[in-house]
Protein backbone atom coordinates (compact mmCIF):
# COMPACT_ATOMS: atom_id res chain seq x y z
CA UNK A 1 0.00 0.00 0.00
CA UNK A 2 2.40 2.71 -1.16
CA UNK A 3 1.34 6.02 -0.57
CA UNK A 4 1.67 8.42 -3.44
CA UNK A 5 1.82 12.11 -3.85
CA UNK A 6 -1.53 13.37 -4.68
CA UNK A 7 -2.75 13.50 -8.49
CA UNK A 8 -5.11 16.58 -9.47
CA UNK A 9 -8.15 14.15 -10.60
CA UNK A 10 -10.63 14.14 -7.97
CA UNK A 11 -12.15 11.20 -6.30
CA UNK A 12 -15.65 9.87 -6.83
CA UNK A 13 -18.14 11.05 -4.38
CA UNK A 14 -19.96 7.99 -4.42
CA UNK A 15 -17.56 6.58 -1.32
CA UNK A 16 -19.55 3.59 0.06
CA UNK A 17 -20.12 3.71 3.53
CA UNK A 18 -17.96 0.20 3.62
CA UNK A 19 -14.84 2.05 2.59
CA UNK A 20 -15.66 4.91 4.65
CA UNK A 21 -15.89 2.74 7.91
CA UNK A 22 -12.37 0.56 6.75
CA UNK A 23 -10.47 3.69 6.58
CA UNK A 24 -11.91 4.48 9.93
CA UNK A 25 -10.95 1.15 11.39
CA UNK A 26 -7.41 1.74 10.01
CA UNK A 27 -7.18 5.08 11.17
CA UNK A 28 -8.03 3.21 14.97
CA UNK A 29 -5.31 0.73 14.58
CA UNK A 30 -2.60 3.18 13.56
CA UNK A 31 -3.65 5.62 16.30
CA UNK A 32 -3.44 2.65 18.92
CA UNK A 33 -0.15 1.32 17.68
CA UNK A 34 1.35 5.18 18.03
CA UNK A 35 0.20 5.27 21.54
CA UNK A 36 2.53 2.27 21.78
CA UNK A 37 5.50 4.73 22.52
CA UNK A 38 4.14 7.09 24.22
CA UNK A 39 6.97 8.15 26.69
CA UNK A 40 9.68 6.52 24.79
CA UNK A 41 12.86 9.03 23.74
CA UNK A 42 12.87 12.09 20.74
CA UNK A 43 15.46 12.39 19.07
CA UNK A 44 16.25 14.12 15.95
CA UNK A 45 16.98 12.80 13.06
CA UNK A 46 15.72 9.19 14.66
CA UNK A 47 13.51 6.92 13.25
CA UNK A 48 13.42 4.11 15.61
CA UNK A 49 10.41 4.40 17.76
CA UNK A 50 12.13 2.38 20.63
CA UNK A 51 15.41 3.90 20.68
CA UNK A 52 14.31 7.61 19.89
CA UNK A 53 12.52 9.39 16.44
CA UNK A 54 12.03 12.89 15.36
CA UNK A 55 8.61 13.82 14.35
CA UNK A 56 8.41 12.78 10.87
CA UNK A 57 10.67 9.73 11.72
CA UNK A 58 7.91 8.81 14.35
CA UNK A 59 4.98 9.20 11.80
CA UNK A 60 7.47 7.42 9.28
CA UNK A 61 7.71 4.66 11.11
CA UNK A 62 4.04 4.04 12.41
CA UNK A 63 2.64 4.35 8.94
CA UNK A 64 5.37 1.90 7.43
CA UNK A 65 4.25 -0.86 9.88
CA UNK A 66 0.85 -0.90 7.96
CA UNK A 67 2.35 -0.62 4.57
CA UNK A 68 2.44 3.54 3.80
CA UNK A 69 5.36 4.87 2.85
CA UNK A 70 6.40 8.26 3.55
CA UNK A 71 9.55 10.28 3.52
CA UNK A 72 11.26 11.30 6.60
CA UNK A 73 10.77 15.14 6.02
CA UNK A 74 7.51 16.84 7.77
CA UNK A 75 7.55 19.53 5.44
CA UNK A 76 7.19 16.72 2.72
CA UNK A 77 4.74 14.41 4.72
CA UNK A 78 2.39 17.24 3.57
CA UNK A 79 2.12 16.29 0.00
CA UNK A 80 1.23 12.66 0.85
CA UNK A 81 -2.06 10.83 1.33
CA UNK A 82 -5.81 12.68 0.59
CA UNK A 83 -6.35 16.27 2.08
CA UNK A 84 -9.35 16.79 4.77
CA UNK A 85 -10.67 19.39 6.02
CA UNK A 86 -9.69 20.31 10.01
CA UNK A 87 -14.08 19.41 10.51
CA UNK A 88 -13.36 16.42 8.75
CA UNK A 89 -10.34 14.72 10.38
CA UNK A 90 -10.51 11.08 11.58
CA UNK A 91 -8.46 9.46 13.89
CA UNK A 92 -5.41 7.89 12.48
CA UNK A 93 -4.75 11.13 10.07
CA UNK A 94 -1.62 12.99 10.01
CA UNK A 95 -1.98 16.20 11.18
CA UNK A 96 0.83 18.84 9.44
CA UNK A 97 1.67 21.81 11.35
CA UNK A 98 3.26 25.31 9.92
CA UNK A 99 6.70 25.34 9.74
CA UNK A 100 9.01 27.64 12.68
CA UNK A 101 12.21 29.03 11.00
CA UNK A 102 12.01 26.56 8.21
CA UNK A 103 10.88 23.71 9.99
CA UNK A 104 7.70 21.82 10.05
CA UNK A 105 5.91 19.17 12.62
CA UNK A 106 3.66 16.18 12.16
CA UNK A 107 1.71 14.28 14.67
CA UNK A 108 -1.13 11.27 14.17
CA UNK A 109 -4.60 12.18 15.28
CA UNK A 110 -6.26 9.88 18.04
CA UNK A 111 -9.77 11.67 18.63
CA UNK A 112 -11.09 14.31 20.71
CA UNK A 113 -9.01 16.90 20.04
CA UNK A 114 -5.36 15.46 20.93
CA UNK A 115 -2.23 14.58 19.09
CA UNK A 116 0.42 12.03 19.56
CA UNK A 117 4.02 13.09 18.50
CA UNK A 118 7.57 13.31 19.03
CA UNK A 119 8.06 16.34 20.70
CA UNK A 120 11.45 17.43 21.72
CA UNK A 121 14.02 16.08 23.72
CA UNK A 122 11.99 17.25 27.10
CA UNK A 123 9.05 15.75 25.54
CA UNK A 124 9.51 12.54 24.20
CA UNK A 125 6.64 11.03 22.16
CA UNK A 126 3.52 12.32 23.68
CA UNK A 127 0.04 13.82 23.77
CA UNK A 128 -1.13 17.06 23.03
CA UNK A 129 -3.99 19.43 22.17
CA UNK A 130 -4.61 18.90 18.19
CA UNK A 131 -4.43 22.41 17.49
CA UNK A 132 -1.41 23.72 20.17
CA UNK A 133 0.18 25.27 17.13
CA UNK A 134 -0.56 26.44 14.18
CA UNK A 135 -2.14 23.63 11.65
CA UNK A 136 -0.77 23.57 7.87
CA UNK A 137 -3.11 20.72 6.53
CA UNK A 138 -4.75 17.23 7.57
CA UNK A 139 -3.55 14.28 5.25
CA UNK A 140 -5.23 11.17 5.41
CA UNK A 141 -3.49 8.38 4.91
CA UNK A 142 -5.17 5.01 5.37
CA UNK A 143 -7.19 4.22 2.69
Amino acid sequence: LSTTKPSTTTTSSSTSSSQTASTAAKGEEVAKYALRFKGLAYKWGGESLTKGADCSGFTMKVYQHFGYYLPHSSISQRGYGKAVSWSSKQVGDLICYNAINGIGHVGIYIGNNQVVHAGSTATGIHISTANYRSVNCVRRIVK
